[in-house]
């Protein structure tokens, strides 16, 4: 449903628009509370920001953490689909979650890519048909200067040819 409204969005809007506001409109983002708050024209850098309220607060007065997981979760996935295009097939394979201290006040992430980072990627998986691409980032105070999460992603990325022609198989 998303992307089949990125697709009309597209002849109207700016794709790194589209991204930001898609993320921060649809209920499934909405409710891990955290914001994309800028996204940049080749969507290759994407900030979140994860503001403290009481929507997201646990038991301790700290963010709780499955919304820091749910506000990290979908965005290297996104992002890389519409960086790559549809010749390939990306997933969200693995996540790991190391919580360092709690969270009690805003928390900001960037998701970034390099254009260099990109072009390796795609070489791979013209070699190599699918690989795993590991991903790591870190959830920070507002001044990057205390860490409070890092996590790390696994993301599956194939040729989509490849990809069909496997999943015909099994």
């Amino acid at each position: 449903m998303y992307a089949k409204i990125s697709v009309i969005l597209k002849k109207f809007l700016k794709q790194n628009t589209i991204f930001k506001y898609g993320f921060n409109l649809s209920p499934m983002y909405r409710r891990s509370t955290g914001r994309i708050t800028s996204v940049s024209d080749d969507l290759l850098e994407v900030t979140v920001k994860i503001p403290i309220s009481y929507k997201n607060k646990n038991y301790v007065g700290s963010i709780f953490g499955g919304s820091l997981f749910a506000a990290t979760d979908p965005i290297f996935m996104i992002q890389l689909m519409h960086v790559l295009g549809n010749d390939y097939v990306v997933w969200d394979k693995k996540t790991t979650i190391n919580f360092k201290r709690p969270v009690k006040e805003n928390g900001y992430v960037n998701f970034t890519f390099t254009k260099d980072e990109v072009e390796v990627i795609k070489d791979r998986v013209k070699e190599e048909k699918e690989i795993d691409l590991i991903k790591e980032i870190k959830i920070l105070n507002k001044e990057g200067s205390t860490v409070f999460v890092e996590v790390s992603k696994t993301i599956y990325i194939a040729n989509k040819r490849y990809y069909k022609n496997k999943r015909k198989r099994k």
